[in-house]
């Protein structure tokens, strides 16, 4: 496999791969990371280190303000490190603050009043957020919007669709009576429904119609041999000039509808895990840096343009997954800021241990269940198939 795997190598392949790579991480990373940074220098916490990247520093320099702006050899991540950080956790010892000049608690963060802390830590999140709507608002004043119309050109036999009554011609006008505007809505709907009855409101040449579909789970293989599954109710759209329009958003309408984007990414991501977890959706869709890096390179092969629109995607998904409950992430200790503000003091030393302790073995079960849903793509790395 080895040998097959050095004849097959393209020099280009895989620096177009990196560099997609790279671009889309260090990018998303980098906003996340400035999120926490700027509000933490606006609350008047010492920043000691920004680092894009964890190991070995490759290179790095330091501000006006002291804070060593660092990248280093593996950039799978990144991270702001305060002043009084001595642990992973964010949380030094309640003695190591209380022996603090008065001049070094003004620039502690663990000083901070708590909405302080809280707006610091939720930043990271944000700014991946903001980040997105201006990549989406950028591409909606640029390239236009692009909705072909919800019409039903045909219909596969032996369907869902087909057993619910669909016919050639049928515009879709609403899903679970929520108006729809263009078949990519459609799509959303049925590929996001975890197999749930979808009612269809059909105008079938100026009749009012509801057709009840159940989408059904469609499985096929990728040129490396792995599954991609995915739900379907088997009706295909009309492809013409005249299906197709393009308009061209002012400012204000190019930001709400990369809001509106940002906000269906989240829901439509929401909505698939819950799903995973009442068994509903195959969790084997769920992948890490490796299908991240694969679809980058596949994309970057279509176009620039495109990366940069998959940046965006990822910038929401890694801002969504970082807001998660789960002690380590940004979420974490914004959970237990909310117990701070309950209990009207905060947790344990101990407690915050424990919970970084779960919280870690939680993240590491997770980077391992995503390692081995990309093995078909490792595989097919491997086997130079693409």
């Amino acid at each position: 496999m080895v040998a097959n795997f050095l004849a097959n190598l393209s020099l280009t392949g895989i620096l177009q791969v990196a560099l997609a790579f790279l671009v889309v991480l260090v990018v998303v990373v980098f906003i996340h990371e400035l999120g926490h940074f700027l509000v933490a220098r606006w609350c008047g916490v010492k920043v000691t280190t920004f680092s894009i990247g964890f190991g070995k520093e490759i290179f790095g320099f330091y501000d006006r303000y002291g804070t060593r702006w660092r990248f280093a050899w593996v950039p799978l991540g990144g991270y702001v490190k305060f002043m009084d950080d001595e642990n992973a956790a964010s949380q030094p010892s309640s003695d190591a603050l209380e022996q603090m000049t008065p001049e070094e608690k003004a620039g502690s963060f663990h000083h901070k009043p708590l909405w302080q802390r809280a707006a610091v830590v939720a930043a990271g999140p944000f700014a991946n957020f903001i980040l997105a709507i201006f990549i989406f608002s950028l591409w909606f004043s640029f390239y236009g919007v692009r909705s072909l119309e919800p019409r039903v050109e045909s219909v596969l036999p032996e369907s869902a669709a087909a057993a619910a009554g669909f016919t050639k011609g049928d515009l879709i006008v609403a899903i679970n009576n929520e108006e729809i505007t263009s078949f990519a809505d459609v799509q959303r709907h049925v590929m996001t429904s975890g197999g749930r009855e979808l009612v269809f409101n059909v105008d079938r040449k100026g009749q009012q119609l509801s057709l009840a579909v159940e989408p059904r789970l469609s499985v096929k293989k990728d040129i490396g041999g792995g599954d991609i599954k995915t739900f379907l109710i088997g009706v295909k759209p009309v492809i013409s000039d005249e299906a197709m329009t393009v308009r061209h958003p002012g400012p204000a309408e190019a930001v709400a509808l990369g809001c509106e984007r940002t906000w269906v990414i989240i829901t439509t991501t929401l909505t698939y895990l819950g799903d995973v977890v009442i068994g509903r959706q195959p969790a084997d869709q769920l992948g890490g840096p490796v299908r991240i890096a694969d679809l980058a390179g596949k994309v970057a092969k279509n176009s620039w343009q495109d990366l940069i629109f998959l940046t965006a995607f990822i910038s929401v998904s890694i801002g969504l997954i970082n807001l998660f409950p789960i002690p380590l992430l940004d979420g974490g200790h914004l959970l237990f800021y909310a117990l701070e503000a309950i209990r009207r003091k905060p947790l344990s030393e101990t407690s915050q241990e424990i919970g970084f302790r779960i919280g870690m073995a939680v993240v590491l079960s997770l980077m391992i269940f995503a390692t081995y849903n990309d093995l078909p793509i490792i595989k097919r790395w491997l086997l130079g198939a693409g």
